[in-house]
């Protein structure tokens, strides 16, 4: 028994190490495997071929064309058959191509240069470029009425179609000229319009093309009833004071636009549609299908800041757009900054057909601001007017406040003023401005026998002007000007007096650094002044460089003003939170520089 148990013990002990050494032969040759594989990858990318250059010789507009949409073979031809179908290919690609822009009869030459094999010419001459000689545009349905009206509009219509006679045949002109024409007719009045029939005869060889265009215009359409879906929390006419037209009036694809805009620019809606249905058999009164989203009536939130103004900033706010379930709008704001502090409130309403809203809130402010220190309590109300380009707010506000200016007695100023401020703007892009105008007004005053410790009247003008230079560049200018006629500055609260200093003012100098001394503080004046040109360079559509000149003051009168200057140069950042501004400047008197920054960024 010992010598078998030997035997298979023995037996075992091979058959192990049998396995094992087939177990390692397999591995061997599958890593000699992938290590060849791995090789001759290698080798082929060493050995990828270079592409095939393809030089192309033709005048410099089908060359810009050619260059841009031609590509070259990828690798070396095979043989003379691949050449030959390549040719084939680049000559009917360049047809079309050339087709496109109105050479019709080109003469393309595919051919080795100087017996390389991977170097070719492709020699172009494009041939005479096709104009139109003769457009044909002709109406049918209500806008083919002999009526003073429709031939008016029709006179237009055809002296405003851009593919005149001499002009030179392009087919993405043709295609935009068409869609151009049927677009100006169903914006106004015929909201059916089609286009029945359409083409352009070229002939090749005398370089001509022959225009012919037939649109039908429909029947004229007027507006009929709303049909609004998605309405629940508020009422219908939540909706119908927003419209701009009313059942009847001639169909306007702008109005419906303006309408849209005026919903998703709202806060009651996540979004909005207005269209109508195009039938010509409700053309007399079409319904104007209106397709809402309803947001949230509450929301909360919350901001940081900074400015070299006021400093470092936190603020929550709170809002409710559904106030008392009449979609008044409450809003509340508790903002704290190093240098102000302020508590508000605000209801608004919403505005009614003629675009008139009532406004009225009540806010407590805390400052401490070159030396002066200041607590003011007010209550307001107003009635503003809001259109596409101007703002007109016309109110009555009761302030308190409370001054310590450091070194000087503190005083106690109240008034009830009636106040007027309108501003009308016309300006490119409200966040990155590149051309326009903004200009505003403000007027009020209080008077001894009503509720005020002081007869004034302040009057204050500003106008910013931004001139494109170039693409991208702008040139800037500000001016400000402001004068409050009173026997003295005493009993009048600040906000109806003037400061100066600090951005969106003299840079060089401290915010609210300019104006009347009093004790070791600086109070407003009676009189105001300043202005700024600023000239912003862009290197990007994201980053540019501004340099600029401010110059002004404010004092208590106009003899005593004196011209304070600054100037310096600035990084400009076209950021997702808002336009970000970093200023260096120089006070002139003194040579004192001084940084001024502003961003915001909230969540």
């Amino acid at each position: 028994m010992n010598r078998l148990d030997k035997f298979f013990d023995q037996a075992k002990c091979n058959w192990r190490a049998a396995l094992l050494l087939l177990c390692l032969l397999y591995l061997s040759c599958c890593g000699t495997a992938l290590a060849a594989s791995a090789t001759g990858k290698d080798a082929e990318k060493e050995k990828k071929p270079d592409p095939v250059e393809v030089t192309i010789i033709a005048p410099s507009t089908a060359k810009k064309l050619l260059e841009k949409y031609i590509t070259p073979p990828v690798k070396p031809f095979k043989d003379e058959i691949s050449r030959a179908a390549y040719a084939r290919k680049i000559k009917q690609e360049s047809t079309e191509l050339l087709a496109t822009e109105g050479y019709f009869t080109p003469e393309i030459e595919f051919d080795e240069r100087e017996s390389n094999s991977k170097a070719y010419e492709l020699r172009v001459t494009p041939g005479p470029r096709t104009r139109v000689t003769a457009v044909s545009i002709e109406f049918r349905g209500d806008l083919a009425m002999d009526e003073p009206e429709q031939r008016a509009r029709v006179e237009q219509l055809r002296a405003e179609w851009p593919l005149q006679p001499g002009k030179i045949f392009r087919s993405a002109r043709w295609e935009d000229a068409k869609s151009a024409l049927l677009s100006n007719v169903a914006d106004v009045d015929y909201a059916a319009a089609r286009i029945v029939e359409s083409q352009a005869k070229v002939d090749p060889d005398a370089a001509q093309a022959t225009l012919s265009i037939i649109i039908d215009s429909g029947p004229a359409f007027r507006y009929g009833a709303l049909q609004i879906t998605g309405l629940e929390r508020y009422q219908l006419d939540v909706i119908q004071n927003s419209v701009p037209f009313r059942p009847g009036d001639p169909y306007r694809r702008n109005q419906l636009l303006a309408f849209q805009a005026v919903l998703q620019n709202g806060q009651l809606f996540n979004s909005a549609a207005v269209t109508i249905k195009p039938d010509p058999a409700l053309h007399e009164a079409v319904p104007v299908i209106v397709t809402l989203t309803e947001a949230k009536s509450k929301r909360f939130g919350a901001g940081v800041g900074y400015s070299s103004n006021n400093g470092a900033r936190g603020e929550i706010n709170y809002r409710d757009y559904n106030f008392l379930g009449r979609a008044w709008n409450l809003g509340s704001l508790l903002r704290l900054e190093q240098k102000r502090q302020t508590f508000s409130a605000r209801v608004d309403t919403l505005p009614d057909a003629n675009r008139y809203q009532y406004s009225s809130g009540v806010r407590v402010e805390k400052t401490d601001i070159k030396n002066l220190k200041t607590f003011n309590q007010r209550v307001d109300f107003s009635r503003i007017r809001t259109t596409a380009h101007s703002i007109l707010q016309v109110g009555v506000n009761w302030q308190r406040e409370e001054r310590e200016p450091s070194g000087a007695p503190n005083t106690v100023n109240e008034t009830l003023a009636l106040d007027s401020w309108y501003r009308y703007h016309d300006i490119d892009d409200p966040v990155n401005v590149h051309s326009g105008f903004v200009s505003e007004v403000r007027l009020g005053g209080g008077s001894s026998y009503v509720l005020s410790d002081r007869n004034f009247v302040r009057s204050y003008l500003r106008h910013q002007q931004w001139f494109p230079v170039g693409r991208r560049d702008t040139l800037y200018f500000r001016a400000e000007a402001g004068y409050t006629l009173a026997s003295s500055r005493q009993g009048i609260p600040q906000e109806y007096l003037f400061r100066a200093g600090g951005i969106q003012s003299i840079r060089g100098y401290d915010f609210l650094s300019l104006g009347v001394r009093e004790g070791n503080a600086i109070v407003g004046g009676r009189v105001v002044a300043t202005g700024t040109a600023e000239y912003v360079h862009w290197f990007s559509n994201d980053w540019g460089g501004a340099a600029f000149v401010d110059a002004g003051d404010a004092a208590d009168r106009w003899e005593d003003f004196k011209l304070a200057l600054g100037y310096g140069v600035g990084a400009r950042w076209r950021s997702p939170a808002g336009p970000f501004a970093l200023d260096l400047a120089r006070r002139h008197d003194t040579g004192t520089l001084r940084v001024h920054f502003s961003i915001a960024v909230a969540f």
